[in-house]
């Protein structure tokens, strides 16, 4: 698709770094030495700040985050969010999709939720997204690559009065890529295993709030930057309610008190949490 430096729409011609050439790796020897040579140093790193840094690594797996995000190899989860190893629990596929068919997407989110107990799942979509870009081609990708590129088609359909009132075709890309974003977020609201898990914790006393929190980010690699998306999920969400709700909350006396403190939040200018609730951080 080019070098991504050319691509960033909001930079002024006269602004445009020169374009990077691509490595080009046709004649790359057979060995991966580099990579084991590389872990040695990222080891010895590590063991030369904290000498017990494996010791915790090798004994604890308790991460805050779930990460679904692009295979692309431009957006590495830990590193642009300056976290350790054993802080993510990642997942990564094309375009960073939550599709209900996909065995490794649903076995991992019941993983991370049920028995990690992650309080937040980040959806990371990138701009310049090679998914994304090719879901909006008029042409067949062959399968299994065009099976998975007709989910993002579907959110093109889904928002195409927007999009297609975009005339700028690189703007309306990085609008596609936010849509769809926003979509898989829904996607996991739609799921038992995020309904159930949100149901017990706003049951419980122990939480604070009702988790998992979903947040929506777009990473641009032209800049290095992870944004927030500004959403109001519910604005997506009170139309979903009766058709993908799996759970009712019984416990009327704690749905008003959940109720009150709603109203006292929002006149306080905070953000209530409710079980049926999603929302970012902006």
């Amino acid at each position: 698709v080019g070098p991504y430096v050319t691509r960033n729409p909001l930079l002024a011609a006269t602004d445009m770094p020169p374009p990077v050439e691509k490595p080009n790796y046709k004649n790359t020897g057979k060995s991966i030495d580099e990579v084991f040579s590389n872990n040695q140093k990222w080891i010895d790193s590590k063991e030369s700040v904290d000498p017990n840094y494996f010791n915790a690594l090798g004994s604890v797996h308790k991460p805050k985050y779930l990460w679904i995000g692009c295979a692309d190899a431009r957006v590495p989860a830990n590193e642009i969010m300056g976290l350790d190893a054993g802080d993510v629990f990642v997942l990564r596929n094309v375009a960073n999709m939550v599709t209900g068919t996909d065995f490794n997407v649903m076995s991992a989110l019941q993983y991370a939720v049920t028995a990690l107990e992650v309080p937040h799942i980040i959806v990371c979509g990138h701009y310049d997204c090679g998914g994304v870009r090719a879901s909006i081609e008029n042409r067949d990708h062959t399968p299994p690559l065009e099976n998975w590129l007709r989910s993002i088609r579907d959110v093109y359909r889904l928002h195409s009065s927007e999009l297609n009132a975009i005339k700028d075709p690189e703007r309306r890309h990085r609008r596609l890529v936010e849509l769809n974003v926003i979509e898989q977020c829904i996607n996991l609201f739609k799921t038992g295993v995020v309904q159930r898990k949100r149901v017990e914790t706003f049951r419980s006393d122990e939480f604070s709030i009702t988790q998992p929190r979903i947040h929506a980010v777009v990473f641009d690699p032209a800049t290095g930057k992870l944004v927030p998306l500004k959403v109001d999920f519910r604005q997506y969400i009170d139309e979903l309610h009766d058709i993908y709700d799996l759970y009712a909350i019984e416990d009327e006396t704690k749905v008003d008190a959940a109720n009150k403190e709603a109203l006292s939040s929002l006149k306080k200018g905070e953000q209530p949490h409710l079980p049926g609730d999603i929302d970012v951080d902006v």
